[in-house]
């Protein structure tokens, strides 16, 4: 009896895997060029994964292959630098001749019934081949003890290679402490949609992250602040003696593990700290870095502007003699070649009543107070130089005049980008208007708590290059998920997915493959796959999105989704619509005595989304609709 319960199973699994065939697999990023053909590769646990001895600069692909395949299918590949028998294998290969097309990330696969090949010119390619060949394999609804499932990998070939060697991801840990396993984590669930740097924002006015051993009080101090919870800028400060228990920072060990964790994943780590403003946790520690020398807590969210000295004091030498001890420590943890200093959004308002900074200004000849941050940024760079490294800060450097060799990242919109790339520096693009990920993705009145909107389509509607710039100085973008509002890794990863997955095509694809129909349906493949992985996401972008519009002098009420070919079915009367209430087919008359509106949408009678509820006066408020 058990073993005809067995084969059943197996014959479940066997059809499953090939019944969710009938549909190809939605691969995201898009390839360059995709062409299937007739027949399926099967992967079961005797296949073999073949990565030749002579096959230069793989040595961590084993590993790593490994895990991602114990992780998607449930059982330990068989990993060997030759092929054992005569069955179909999954070879990995180093290309003899360099193919020029490909670069250094590029790759290509070909799947027929008799093997798997993945040829690339450098290890990063062969990385980049087996996410496309994991996102090609079908994941086994459920696993049965005991029985390995069965995989059918549709034939194939694809030619792939990105179109931006900068595909970036921030995670900001100062505003919420993320530990280094969630960290990890968020690493593996970048490398799926083949990012390749993670932007890791250290320090802020609200903690201290990263382990300096020749500063204690930074993580013995700094990293840590009073537990507040609620909304973002309304906490009450610090009482006096309130005990700061919330926090955390990583040890160097923990960072030297992260760091070659992602780099077998090709994700290089930008640390950024950032100076001299937001520099609150690094002051809390040290007060005679502020202009003003006081002692002050760690912010722990409350509003603390112009009565908090949180820059640091650009005329005091001991500001340079701490931050070159930070930046040494930093260089040796590191290897990217870059560090991020932040730059922006300094309050100089204490350095205008500083003898420090004002010596220094007539000492240096210094006009203003943007001048006086540039001169601060300058000698910045020349330190980071000194131990190997070069600057990237966020575009508010260019005020006042930007150091010789900078690097800036555009997040005020494009136009700092823009003016940097003039000048012939490099520029990394992340504007608000599509790259910040701590924004609502859809209706306030039904998402968690932040400010403005990023909706889905405004990150895939995301151009990196400017017209009339050097392409060339334009090495990619990124986006960034500031934690204010965001503590937990679930809600890391309902900001992120989606729309990390749109970014991650925007920066891989070429332009001309750019389809919002075709990414959508793909997408929808790719919330499978999340489901099955145990990774949070948002399904917003199917949520009707509700607006007033003026007709003829009269208010209505209008309706549109993002993903198109969806129905929408509302109601006023205070119940919760679905196929039976109206459908929306044109802007609707407000009935008297109404005072909310819900909405649903559903594809083929099944509901996409959740119910949009939204009070009519809050409504009213909100700026009308084209």
């Amino acid at each position: 009896m058990l073993k005809v319960l067995c084969s059943f199973a197996l014959l479940t699994l066997i059809f499953n895997s090939g019944f969710s065939q009938t549909k190809k697999p939605g691969i995201i990023p898009q390839p360059a060029s995709v062409t299937w053909s007739d027949g399926f590769f099967t992967i079961d646990h005797n296949t073999e994964f073949v990565i030749p001895d002579t096959t230069k600069g793989t040595s961590n692909l084993s590993g790593v292959m490994h895990e991602a395949i114990v992780k998607t299918f449930g059982f330990g590949p068989k990993i060997s630098s030759r092929p054992r028998s005569s069955t179909p294998a999954v070879y990995f290969l180093i290309s003899d001749v360099r193919d020029e097309s490909l670069g250094n990330e590029g790759y290509q696969l070909v799947v027929n019934p008799q093997k798997i090949r993945i040829i690339a010119n450098e290890q990063a390619g062969l990385f980049y081949g087996l996410q496309t060949l994991l996102q090609l394999s079908p994941l086994p609804d459920n696993l049965v003890i005991g029985i390995d499932p069965v995989i059918n990998i549709p034939a194939v070939t694809i030619t792939d290679y990105p179109r931006f060697p900068w595909r970036g991801l921030m995670l900001d840990v100062s505003r919420h402490f993320f530990n280094f396993n969630d960290v990890k984590r968020y690493i593996d669930q970048m490398a799926l949609y083949k990012f390749n740097v993670f932007h890791w924002h250290l320090s802020d006015d609200q903690g201290w992250r990263v382990e300096i051993k020749s500063l204690p009080n930074l993580t013995k101090t700094g990293a840590w602040r009073v537990p507040r919870t609620g909304l973002w800028w309304t906490f009450d400060p610090p009482k006096e003696n309130e005990q700061a228990t919330e926090g955390g920072f990583y040890t160097q060990d923990q960072i030297r593990e992260v760091v070659k964790y992602a780099a077998d994943r090709h994700i290089t780590i930008l640390p950024e700290i950032d100076i001299p403003g937001h520099s609150l946790a690094l002051i809390a520690s040290y007060p005679e870095l502020s202009s003003t020398g006081k002692p002050y807590p760690v912010n722990p969210g409350s509003k603390f502007y112009g009565s908090s000295d949180n820059s640091l004091c650009p005329g005091k030498e001991v500001v340079f003699e701490v931050l070159d001890k930070v930046f040494t420590e930093m260089a040796d943890l590191f290897p990217c070649e870059y560090i991020h200093i932040g730059g922006d959004e300094c309050n100089k308002s204490f350095w205008k009543t500083s003898p420090e900074c004002q010596a220094l200004m007539k000492r240096e000849n210094i006009t203003g107070m943007n001048e006086l941050q540039s001169w601060f940024t300058k000698r910045i760079e020349k330190m980071l130089k000194s131990k190997g490294k070069k600057m990237i800060g966020w575009d508010e450097i260019l005020e006042g005049g930007l150091a010789p060799e900078a690097t800036v990242m555009s997040w005020r919109g494009m136009d700092g980008g823009i003016e940097a790339a003039k000048m012939g520096h490099h520029v990394i693009m992340t504007p608000t208007s599509n790259c910040y990920l701590d924004l609502y993705q859809g209706d306030p009145a039904n998402e968690p708590a932040t400010y403005s909107m990023l909706r889905l389509s405004d990150v895939y509607k995301f151009e990196p290059v400017p017209a009339n710039i050097n392409p060339a100085l334009i090495l990619g973008g990124q986006g960034n998920l500031w934690t204010e509002s965001v503590a937990t890794l679930s809600h890391a990863q309902y900001m992120t997915w989606p729309r990390g997955m749109a970014l991650a095509e925007v920066l891989w694809s070429p332009a001309s493959l750019k389809n919002w129909d075709g990414f959508t349906s793909r997408m929808e493949y790719q919330f499978d796959r999340l489901d099955k992985l145990g990774i949070n996401y948002s399904r917003s972008a199917f949520d009707p999105i509700i607006s007033m519009i003026e007709d003829n002098g009269k208010k209505k009420i209008s309706i549109k989704t993002e993903i198109n070919g969806l129905q929408v079915f509302y109601s006023f009367d205070e119940s919760f619509p679905d196929r039976t209430y109206p459908f929306y087919s044109k802007p609707i008359d407000i009935p008297n005595g109404a005072s909310r509106i819900r909405a649903i949408s559903l594809r083929n009678n099944k509901k996409v989304s959740k119910v949009i509820s939204i009070d009519l006066k809050e409504l009213a408020k909100r700026p009308l609709s084209n």
